[in-house]
């Protein structure tokens, strides 16, 4: 992970892992969840860009050639639950630059977010309904409504970036070089309005939508499925 300043008021957290497409590891998960708190705490901030190093994929879900035993596999439910908590409760603003593979945890981690940029490139999509794991309507049906959310989670289809317009997941297409850029552009403009009143209306948002219910009970449906079931494959099963 690569924590970046790029304006005041503004900070980005990119993920930085080209070599497995974004995925990723417990590592990169627990320092996630550091970032993520060290940033909760800074009121002067407006803006969190979630984004990429790479501008080929955002995140590829959970990197599964890292060998976890049950405790393992179990604990990195936990920190993936964390991450998406973090983001959705996140007092500033947090706006995602989705670029080509979007996916798994991609999708949740974005979806999680504010605001949403998408590269002309974006790869986007839910695979839980496919591999059984319970995760997918809590934060996608507010945003797209619950006919298109079961769709894009029972059927998980590619979804583009055309298409990302059309469901309302972004309101931007840019080349997938500029997305990065465009998600800072948005954040400093944001910054350059009185902070409190961004995180004030933040919080509104938050209270209003009433996500924090949904997705507190996907969470422990989560952390049930790795913990009683096959859940998420580890140790050079195939993505």
């Amino acid at each position: 992970m690569v924590l970046e300043r790029p304006s005041e008021g503004v900070a980005a957290l990119r993920i930085n892992r080209p070599e497995v497409r974004g995925a990723l590891d417990r590592a990169s998960l627990q320092q996630m969840i550091a970032y993520l708190s060290e940033l909760e705490a800074e009121d002067g901030l407006a803006a969190l860009v979630l984004s990429s190093t790479d501008p080929t994929a955002l995140c590829a879900g959970a990197d599964v050639n890292e060998v976890l035993d049950h405790k393992g596999g179990v604990e990195r439910m936990h920190e993936f639950s964390a991450v998406y908590t973090a983001l959705e409760a996140f007092p500033a603003v947090t706006i995602c630059a989705m670029v080509g593979n979007t996916v798994g945890a991609g999708a949740e981690m974005a979806a999680a977010c504010d605001l949403r940029v998408a590269g002309d490139n974006l790869k986007l999509r839910w695979v839980g309904g496919l591999l059984g794991v319970p995760v997918g309507p809590g934060r996608l049906t507010p945003l797209v409504g619950l006919a298109a959310a079961r769709h894009l989670v029972f059927a998980s289809p590619v979804v583009g970036p055309e298409e990302a317009l059309r469901l309302n997941l972004t309101f931007d297409v840019v080349p997938a070089a500029d997305a990065h850029d465009r998600a800072v552009e948005i954040g400093t403009q944001l910054a350059s309005r009185p902070v409190p009143n961004v995180r004030r209306i933040k919080s509104m948002f938050r209270e209003f939508e009433e996500t924090e219910r949904r997705t507190l009970k996907e969470n422990q449906l989560l952390m049930n499925f790795q913990r009683h079931s096959t859940g998420l494959p580890s140790g050079g099963a195939r993505r």
